[in-house]
C-alpha cells in the first residue's frame, strides 16, 4: 500500500500522489471510504490514475461519482473509459451535457485544424448534472459546487471548509484559463467568477493546473482590472464588448487629426 500524501484532510491530488506530472490536476476526495475524482485527464493517463487509486488502497467499487470540472479535452477525455473501469457515473454542469454526451470535438478543443491538433473526443453519458450552490456529500463530507464561468460556459469550482477546487479560473502566477470563444467563454462572466473567489473567505485555492497556493487578493485585484481590460481589447475579437481605438480612429479620420510630431509631405 502507498503512503497517502494529502494535500488537505480527505483530498489527494493523484500527481503530487504520484510525484510526476501525468497531465491536469485530479482529485480525490474521500471520507468514510466512499471516494469521488474531479477530473480524470487524458485517456492515455486513466490506467496510471486508477493504479495510484488502488495503491492507496480505495475500493474502486466506493467511487460515488466521477465530476468533471467542465468540457475540455484534457480534463475529461478519459471520462468514458474510467467510468467502464468504475462502474460509477458522471457529474458535470449542465452546459457540459451535450458536448461530452456527443463527443463534440470543436467545443472540448479535441481538434484544432490550425495548429494540426486532432484527438479523440469519447462521448460518455452524464448521469447527474450539477449547478451552483448543490452539495455534494463524500462520507460525511459536503462540498459545495459553485458555477464559475468565463473560461468555458460549464467551469465548476468545488469548496471544501476553507479550500476551493478552483478549476482553471487562476494559477499560482497570475494566469488564467484561456480565453476561446469556441469553447464557450465569456469574459465579463470571468471576471464576475474571479470577483466571487476575491471576495470569499477561502484561505486555499487548489487549480486544475499547476500547485495550489494561498488566495492572495492583491494578485487576484491585478488579476481582474487586467481581464476587465479585455473586454476593451481586440485581443479577443468578438469576445470584447468594445474596441475604444477604432471610436477614436472615427473622431480623428473625421477632424484630420495626424500624430504629434509627424507632418504630411508637400505636394
Amino acid at each position: 500500500m502507498l503512503a497517502r500524501k494529502p494535500l488537505f484532510p480527505g483530498v489527494i491530488e493523484l500527481n503530487f500522489q504520484a510525484g510526476e506530472v501525468l497531465g491536469c490536476n485530479v482529485y480525490l476526495v474521500h471520507d468514510s471510504n466512499e471516494w469521488i475524482l474531479i477530473d480524470i485527464g487524458y485517456e492515455e493517463t486513466v490506467d496510471d490514475f486508477i493504479e495510484i487509486i488502488r495503491g492507496l488502497d480505495f475500493p474502486l467499487s466506493r467511487c460515488k461519482t466521477l465530476v468533471a470540472t467542465h468540457a475540455d479535452v484534457d480534463h475529461i477525455q478519459g471520462l468514458a473509459k474510467a467510468k467502464q473501469i468504475l462502474k460509477t457515473t458522471i457529474s458535470a454542469h449542465p452546459n457540459a451535457v451535450e458536448p461530452l454526451t456527443t463527443g463534440d470535438t470543436l467545443k472540448t478543443l479535441a481538434v484544432i485544424e490550425a495548429q494540426d491538433l486532432k484527438m479523440a473526443m469519447p462521448p460518455v453519458e452524464i448521469e447527474n448534472q450539477i449547478n451552483d450552490g448543490d452539495i455534494l456529500t463524500v462520507g460525511s463530507k459536503q462540498i459545495e459546487v459553485w458555477h464559475t464561468p468565463g473560461h468555458t460556459d460549464s467551469q465548476l469550482a468545488f469548496r471544501i471548509d476553507d479550500v476551493l477546487l478552483s478549476g482553471d479560473n487562476l494559477y499560482r502566477d497570475g494566469c488564467i484559463g484561456a480565453i476561446d470563444a469556441h469553447h464557450g467563454s465569456d469574459i465579463r462572466s470571468f471576471v464576475q467568477s474571479l470577483t466571487r473567489i476575491r471576495e470569499s473567505d477561502v484561505k486555499w485555492l487548489a487549480p486544475s493546473h499547476g500547485p495550489i497556493f494561498a488566495k492572495d487578493n492583491a494578485m487576484l485585484d491585478r488579476v481582474i482590472e487586467r481581464v476587465s481590460g479585455y473586454l476593451h481589447m481586440a485581443d479577443f475579437g468578438t469576445l470584447a464588448e468594445d474596441w475604444p481605438l477604432m471610436n477614436e480612429w472615427d473622431d480623428e479620420v473625421a477632424q484630420g487629426i495626424l500624430p504629434d510630431g509627424w507632418q504630411a509631405p508637400a505636394e
